[in-house]
């Protein structure tokens, strides 16, 4: 009887432990994704630059119709005193979050009186702490939406390949696969 409360016990701080730790890592994501927004609203480059990794680039389409880069030293540099609020923007939020491992994406919308900005930022987990690697933005009427398929749990609508019929593989000379993202 007691090994068995001992037991259960351990059960619950250890399922305690697995929700802190998720938790814990939904926080970091937020804190990174507001760091970028509040220090971008309010002009704040130490928070913006806290929230990027150093070799980010920002992306968007130009006037032009061409993809255009903009590294983002560049556009911590040329942010304008007082930030986005300075420059008319009324509001910012979090649309959407997700990470898995060390990556991880957020959707964010900064509002301006007659448009907003819709960014998708990637970022990955570099140490213990989430930075924003890539920045793809796009400036859309007041009224759009954001479109697309969230985290679902249904398999529905989501493609699968063919069955492949088993192979036994040898296992003489097997050598372990590099990870290369693949």
């Amino acid at each position: 009887m007691k090994i068995s409360k001992i037991i259960l016990f351990l059960f619950f701080i250890s399922a305690s432990a697995i929700s802190v730790q998720a938790q814990s890592e939904d926080e970091a994501v937020k804190f990174c994704v507001n760091n970028y927004l509040e220090g971008a609203f309010k002009g704040d480059a130490a928070k913006v630059n806290q929230a990027f990794h150093s070799s980010a680039v920002l992306k968007s389409i130009n006037a032009s119709g061409a993809v255009a880069d903009m590294p983002v030293s560049k556009f911590v540099g040329g942010m304008p005193a007082g930030g986005m609020q300075g420059r008319g923007a009324s509001s910012y939020k979090i649309i959407s979050y997700s990470y898995i491992g060390s990556s991880a994406l957020a959707t964010v919308e900064i509002q301006f009186p007659e448009y907003k900005f819709i960014d998708l930022l990637s970022l990955l987990k570099v140490g213990s702490e989430w930075k924003i690697v890539s920045r793809v933005y796009s400036k859309a009427d007041l009224d759009a939406q954001v479109k697309g398929m969230g985290v679902s749990t249904s398999t529905s609508s989501v493609a699968t390949a063919p069955a492949k019929p088993a192979v036994k593989k040898s296992t003489a000379n097997v050598k372990p696969k590099a990870d290369d993202g693949w």
